[in-house]
């Protein structure tokens, strides 16, 4: 069962939609889906799908509102795909991030208190990494995350696990910028970082022509592990 609900900010002074998935029965933890810089799509929203048929309530808020509402963008489309590009430009993710609070505490309130986790790719990935630091998620997974080499100094407040999804050949994350991550990473008892030879940016979208299904079928696999673990 899907709708669309209403979240209430941290301030209390506003409130972003977000689009939720819920499983058959009674949810075993909650996830959110945190946004690429596509909007919370249709890619996003059959993320969202996939993780309640798990029996997780999963939750992807629209995290461009104070942009635009209701943003949903083709990255196969290349229009759509530099829209998206100048809209990174204009996000704020300090602000998104505490979006994403607002998101853990609604899911975490609407399961009476189970576990929550959060999932981001691209833009959503440097998030997850920022969810982890910053927030009290059970649990983060970011796939292709951009922008981690700049934020390693708030490695020391991850709490709680955190796993990486890193492409070799990202066009996005260079090979100085990964070597930092692990350079960064690596030592941290709560951090798990994977490489993924050959394979670049966006690999593991639900759709399009970014999409590498051996890579990707790999990723999700050991993100359902890792969920499994530290939420179930």
């Amino acid at each position: 069962m899907t709708s669309t609900v209403s979240i209430p900010t941290l301030s209390g002074g506003d409130e972003f939609s977000a689009y939720v998935a819920r499983p058959a029965g009674d949810a075993k933890a909650a996830i959110i889906v945190i946004q690429e810089i596509f909007g919370v799509n249709a890619g996003i929203r059959r993320k969202c799908d996939l993780l309640a048929e798990q029996g997780y309530l999963a939750v992807a808020p629209d995290l461009f509102w104070q942009l635009e509402r209701g943003i949903e963008l083709d990255p196969d489309v290349e229009p759509e795909f530099k829209r998206a590009l100048d809209l990174m430009g204009q996000f704020d993710p300090d602000g998104g991030v505490r979006d994403i609070e607002a998101a853990i505490r609604w899911a975490r309130s609407e399961t009476g208190g189970k576990k929550v986790g959060a999932v981001g790719y691209c833009l959503g990935g440097k998030l997850a990494y920022m969810t982890a630091a910053r927030t009290d998620s059970d649990a983060s997974v970011g796939y292709y995350a951009v922008g981690v080499p700049d934020m390693l100094g708030e490695a020391k407040a991850i709490a709680n696990p955190l796993m990486l999804h890193i492409p070799e050949e990202d066009g996005f994350v260079d090979k100085a910028a990964q070597k930092a991550m692990h350079d960064g990473l690596d030592d941290h008892p709560k951090v798990t970082l994977h490489d993924y030879p050959g394979l670049d940016h966006g690999f593991a979208t639900q759709f399009g022509d970014r999409r590498d299904d051996a890579g990707a079928t790999l990723a999700d696999e050991r993100t359902d592990a890792f969920f499994a673990q530290h939420l179930g």
